[in-house]
């Protein structure tokens, strides 16, 4: 499995935020990890518009968590953000794999991506902001 660049950067999103005293800002953020402003905010756009992150303007504005992180699921975050198709197979509108019927590891695919998945789900955005070396990198 290989998650994409927007949502490893949602992931980082929701852990500096979950860490952070106060809301925090995109530039704030975008320092700390080395990642460009731009492509965080379309991340923090992504995650406020599922309710995930609460967005202020102005002079105090910035970014925090909407929920607690015991209600954000590492699973569900992921799920947001890509796709479940893996394969070209896995969509049966544009399939035109020509051995599509004869494969099996359209079978042996989906049962790793529902186990790595499954894993994933056991874990919420509180299990993950315990750590204290992160509690630390936030409040840098």
């Amino acid at each position: 499995m290989h998650l994409t660049t927007h949502t490893d950067y949602a992931l980082r999103v929701l852990l500096y935020t979950a860490t952070a005293k106060e809301p925090v800002t995109i530039s704030r953020v975008s320092d700390a990890f080395g990642i460009s402003k731009e492509h965080l905010r379309k991340v923090v756009h992504s995650l406020s518009q599922l309710g995930y992150l609460a967005t202020t303007q102005g002079r105090n504005g910035g970014i925090r968590l909407a929920m607690a992180p015991s209600a954000i699921n590492i699973r569900d975050v992921v799920m947001q953000f890509e796709s479940s198709k893996i394969v070209e197979c896995f969509d049966t509108q544009t399939n035109t794999c020509p051995i599509h019927g004869a494969c099996g590891l359209k079978q042996i695919l989906a049962q790793a991506h529902k186990s790595f998945m499954d894993t994933l789900g056991q874990y919420h955005l509180s299990d993950l902001v315990r750590n204290p070396r992160l509690i630390s990198f936030s409040r840098e």
